[in-house]
């Protein structure tokens, strides 16, 4: 069985199909954007200093821009002013040095990793 199209509606076919699949993808590149950020705050808390456990508590995820194909967010600590410090070592009033515990460095990693993971899963 033969059916005739003409090739405006071939194209418009198309392209509609291939709007249909974007918008697919975006959804869930942005689906796998907010897995990651939550992952990536999840195992900075985890494996952050817990002298009193305010800076791991302090971590937190928020979206600075979003727009129909696009979506960033931020991971973050509260205590943004000793961050650095605990991950890169300091040194101590009397001398000597406190050495640094990594725990954004991995957890960064960790979270490009995963977001190419499952994003390739969701566009295969």
């Amino acid at each position: 069985m033969q059916h005739e199209i003409s090739v405006d509606e071939m194209a418009r076919t198309i392209a509609s199909g291939l709007q249909d699949y974007a918008n697919l993808a975006d959804a869930e590149v942005k689906k796998a954007v907010r897995k990651t950020a939550n992952s990536v705050k999840r195992e900075i808390s985890q494996n952050a200093p817990k002298k009193t456990g305010q800076y791991a508590k302090s971590w937190k995820t928020k979206v600075i821009g979003e727009n129909s194909h696009n979506l960033e967010v931020t991971v973050y600590a509260g205590k943004y002013q000793i961050a650095h410090l605990l991950e890169n070592g300091h040194a101590k009033r009397g001398g000597g040095r406190v050495e640094g515990i990594p725990h954004i460095a991995p957890a960064e990693e960790n979270g490009e990793k995963l977001l190419q993971e499952l994003i390739r899963k969701a566009l295969s």
